[in-house]
């Protein structure tokens, strides 16, 4: 077996739908990015650019090599990692008994991750103090979007596209506490306020969330932190 490979994918879409692109990057042995790769998906959604993504990276890795994946994609996430044993054992179908949405792209991932050692793990995007691997993928993505040009270590380039400036994490204000104020609330990855929820009740990404679990306000209804508003691609699951 060899060495781990710490490895980012990401997907974009401008307009969702819209024009398309998808990239991944790997890290070498000190985390520094080494080769990356992206491509332009023409119109498409975000999810089918975070799914692609994900594919095209496992596709690039040797079968047998132990990998850990960074994504700041919840529905393409939760897809391989939650939904896709349901999905298989169901035919395909949703809990709702609906077509799984991009379900050529998600056996294809599956058939991929046959035999496979990948730990999938979940990064904030678009922060300051957010993943490096991350942000170098998210930007490739968004060019191949706009540009509609695949590109990439493999065609030439020398350098990864350098991330676009990035949000701060919130500060807690302690003169705030000290004050006697009420502290803020946190916010989610999206820019919305979190609260603990007082009722038991489902994400728009179809799982559901416990009393006191913190959710955040995801366009009309209540969801988990992170996720996109609504996750329409995969109602019903």
């Amino acid at each position: 077996m060899s060495d781990r490979i710490i490895a980012a994918c990401d997907g974009a879409a401008k307009g969702n739908p819209g024009p398309a692109g998808w990239a991944w990057v790997i890290a070498d042995a000190q985390g520094r990015p080494e080769r990356w790769e992206s491509g332009p998906l023409g119109r498409a959604t975000n999810n089918v650019g975070e799914l692609t993504a994900l594919q095209r990276l496992l596709e690039s890795v040797a079968p047998g090599t132990s990998l850990e994946v960074r994504m700041d994609s919840q529905y393409a996430m939760k897809a391989v990692t939650q939904w896709l044993p349901n999905w298989k054992r169901n035919g395909w179908k949703t809990a709702a008994g609906k077509p799984v949405a991009n379900q050529e792209l998600v056996q294809e991932i599956d058939a991929l991750l046959a035999g496979r050692e990948v730990e999938f793990r979940y990064v904030p995007a678009h922060r300051v103090d957010g993943d490096v691997l991350n942000a170098i993928a998210d930007q490739a993505a968004s060019d191949a979007a706009i540009s509609q040009q695949a590109a990439g270590t493999a065609l030439g380039a020398t350098q990864p596209p350098v991330p676009a400036p990035e949000r701060s994490a919130p500060a807690r204000s302690k003169s705030g506490a000290a004050a006697g104020k009420r502290p803020a609330r946190a916010t989610a990855g999206n820019g919305s306020r979190t609260i603990k929820a007082k009722f038991r009740g489902t994400c728009p990404c179809g799982q559901p969330y416990a009393i006191g679990e913190a959710i955040a306000k995801l366009g009309t209804r209540w969801g988990h932190p992170g996720c996109e508003a609504p996750v329409t691609e995969v109602s019903g699951v």
